[in-house]
């Protein structure tokens, strides 16, 4: 049964994979032009501006940012399609009445969707290389929370695709919410520029943890402290995986 299992979940996450690789040369280019971008326009004409951010080269400070700031919307858009496609084919109810549990078939789409979005995020960050010296103070820590990161984010991705009943919805909370928290949550400038009260707002914005606690495992600091970054992630984690635990108990929009 076990063997049963895990052949169950291979196959789906190979499938969602081999989907990624029909769209290879597309989603491996997008990133490298945007970061190229980025670089031209924040890093070249701000950058000129605003050499050092904390005793940090502009164009090195905005690494971490356009990272994250990709790795959001990569995990959230592979988990959300990877799960609403099924509905909109109705091959949902071949994989409800399959001999795979809720457990497995999460560890498989999210597995998937995680993969692509850290193969999207390694790209940006050798991309930066070719623009700026970029020296990584605690490289396995950057490992783990981009590890990290990905699964929290393809777990809200996978809770947005069972959620989703069109696919203006599942553009909906990247585009409308995600986004503008990206821009707003420090990831190309410091939060301690501020002025207040907006320096106070912007803490409430839980993007805010994620990128400041990536940017320490790059040049250890960050506008808050690691512990409170991680003490976010967890709960991100804990309140997705249960969140999803109630749909698959319930059925909540997979049966319908």
């Amino acid at each position: 049964m076990m063997l049963q299992n895990l052949r169950a979940i291979a196959a789906i996450y190979l499938f969602e994979l081999h989907r990624f690789r029909r769209t290879l040369m597309t989603g491996l280019l997008v990133p490298v032009i945007t970061t190229s971008l980025y670089f031209v326009v924040f890093g070249g004409a701000i950058g000129s501006r605003m050499t050092e951010v904390d005793g940090i080269p502009y164009a090195a400070f905005i690494v971490p940012g356009l990272i994250m700031m990709s790795m959001f919307t990569e995990s959230i858009f592979n988990a959300s399609f990877g799960i609403y496609m099924p509905k909109f084919t109705g091959t949902i109810y071949e994989l409800l009445s399959a001999p795979v549990s809720a457990t497995e078939t999460i560890i498989a789409y999210v597995g998937a969707a995680a993969t692509k979005s850290l193969i999207v995020g390694s790209i940006i960050f050798l991309t930066a290389h070719l623009f700026v010296d970029v020296q990584v103070a605690h490289p396995f820590a950057m490992a783990g929370f981009m590890v990290l990161i990905a699964i929290s984010f393809c777990l809200f991705g996978f809770i947005l695709g069972v959620w989703a009943q069109s696919f203006e919805q599942l553009q909906v909370i990247p585009m409308l919410l995600i986004m503008p928290m990206t821009f707003l949550g420090g990831a190309f400038y410091s939060v301690q520029m501020l002025a207040e009260p907006w320096r106070t707002i912007t803490f409430f914005n839980p993007i805010v943890y994620l990128i400041s606690g990536f940017r320490w495992t790059f040049f250890g600091q960050g506008d808050v402290g690691i512990e409170f970054s991680l003490l976010f992630v967890a709960g991100m984690l804990t309140v997705c995986i249960a969140i999803i635990a109630w749909m698959f108990r319930t059925g909540y929009r997979l049966k319908k």
